[in-house]
């Protein structure tokens, strides 16, 4: 127990009917530490779910327990005291709130008999909150990379958590949120927004959804071997448990997290993990240039795959060969789904070089609005004759385009290149081109190492009345020259 520390325990015991008014004024029992804990953090709405265990040795008759939140930023609406076993001749008799004694409450807990039980205190607290970051280390042929995940539990609850079992909850539970959203209103605001006994059932299913199963009795009420077992030098992991919208990750062993420190903890590492080499062309993702990416994905085929990754910072690396590392890139890693793909954006490559050449442009299929009515003629028609007043009223803009690649690396690259071309459209090539979108168009294609590509394609944009829809259209075939 931390000198320091703002939650506190007691319990007071009734002793015999003579003594009994004394007793609630000078007997405390010693503080009993605590058993486990458990915090499971929320990061979405600020939110943890803190269980603890205590073993408290009670008398026969009422014994009142105090509990006080000063201090922190404990939710006082959400604290709940159960016991272990079921029907062991306990009960909650009332809570109550000594207007003498503020952030502070009393359990009155009835006994039948002198007895050691378990009991169980849950509440939600805020100010902890958790952030993941990755390291990929690539092999030095670029054909599979070493996945490392960690966790930084921050605490700024006010409280010391010793031993505590950490769960991170990653996705959405809707009624945790408005949890969150009550717990920052005064109590008698709750209780005006929300009937008491609505709140309560809904913070306790709220509760219930983040909940493990409850920790083995040997391990509860043996403190030794709890303490042994702390101690051990067991490699930490992450269990996944699919719960609808969301997972929990358990980290493995215990860990001490002081009030105003935060704490690194190992979550997972994937070796082997197959990537693949591509380089893009995507003007609207990536400006204009070529970029060069690691692809995997976070399914089982690649060794991971069990449960979706949060948000977190990655660093990437690869091996040189020679037990060095050489630094790639850091870049922030959106949510990855089950069976999603993971992108690592490495940037421009010096080593490939991309170039986009306009060759020529040339106007035809002019068409012609007469003396300002609604009469068009081509021009070129038969009879077609041009008047002062005759307006250019739609035509079709021809370009001709170049990208030039040049592969100077040692090994063949693959390009993909996606661009958007928005108007009425005809994109003609012999690149094998195919539709990302109605307005987008994309093709791939292999550079050779040491090697170069020219890939030539027109674009004929319908102008003005010549204009009929809002799409690509690919054909096939020889481009202008």
């Amino acid at each position: 127990m931390t000198p320091n520390r703002i939650f506190h325990l007691f319990c007071l015991f009734a002793l015999l009917a003579p003594l009994a008014a004394m007793a609630r004024n000078v007997d405390l029992a010693t503080v009993p530490s605590r058993g486990t804990v458990q915090l499971t953090i929320y990061n979405s709405e600020d939110l943890t779910l803190v269980r603890e265990t205590r073993v408290v040795t009670f008398k026969q008759g009422v014994n009142p327990l105090q509990f006080s939140w000063a201090n922190t930023l404990i939710d006082p609406t959400s604290v709940e005291l159960k016991f272990r076993q079921p029907n062991v001749g306990l009960d909650v008799l009332d809570t109550t709130f000594p207007h003498d004694k503020p952030q502070t409450l009393y359990w009155n807990v009835q006994s039948d008999a002198n007895r050691e039980a378990v009991i169980e205190i849950s509440y939600f607290t805020s100010g902890i909150s958790w952030e993941a970051d990755y390291l990929a280390i690539a092999d030095p042929e670029e054909k599979a990379l070493r996945l490392e995940s960690f966790v930084r539990v921050r605490n700024q609850s006010g409280e010391d958590y010793e031993n505590a079992q950490v769960r991170l909850v990653v996705g959405t539970i809707n009624l945790v949120e408005k949890i969150a959203e009550l717990a920052k209103l005064p109590v008698g605001r709750v209780k005006e927004d929300l009937g008491k006994e609505e709140y309560r059932e809904m913070r306790q299913k709220a509760a219930r959804k983040m909940m493990a199963p409850p920790a083995p009795a040997s391990i509860v009420m043996a403190g030794a071997a709890y303490d042994m077992a702390a101690e051990m030098e067991v490699p930490k992991e992450i269990i996944k448990e699919g719960l609808s919208e969301y997972f929990i990750y358990t980290i493995e062993g215990t860990e001490t997290v002081p009030n105003g420190w935060a704490k690194r903890l190992r979550s997972f590492e994937a070796a082997g993990v197959p990537m693949t080499v591509q380089y893009r062309y995507r003007p609207r993702e990536y400006g204009e240039q070529l970029v060069r990416l690691y692809l995997l994905r976070n399914d089982t085929a690649s060794k991971l795959g069990t449960t979706p990754l949060p948000d977190g910072t990655l660093r990437v690396f690869r091996a040189n060969g020679r037990e060095g590392l050489s630094y790639l890139t850091t870049q922030n890693l959106k949510y990855v789904p089950i069976g999603d793909k993971i992108e690592l954006n490495l940037g421009p490559d010096p080593a490939v070089v991309f170039e986009l050449l306009k060759q020529k442009v040339r106007r035809d299929n002019l068409w012609f609005q007469i003396k300002g009515g609604n009469l068009y003629r081509k021009l070129g028609e038969d009879g077609m004759k041009l008047e002062l007043d005759s307006q250019v009223a739609g035509w079709d803009e021809r370009t001709v385009f170049r990208q030039r690649i040049r592969n100077y690396t040692s090994k063949p690259v693959s390009v993909e290149i996606r661009r958007e071309y928005p108007g009425d459209i005809v994109f003609r090539s012999k690149l094998d081109p195919a539709l990302h979108d109605f307005q987008t168009v994309q093709f791939k294609t292999d550079i050779p190492a040491m090697g170069k590509a020219e890939l030539d394609y027109e674009i004929v944009a319908r102008q003005g009345y010549n204009q009929k829809q809002n799409r690509v259209e690919l054909q096939t075939g020889d481009v202008a020259r």
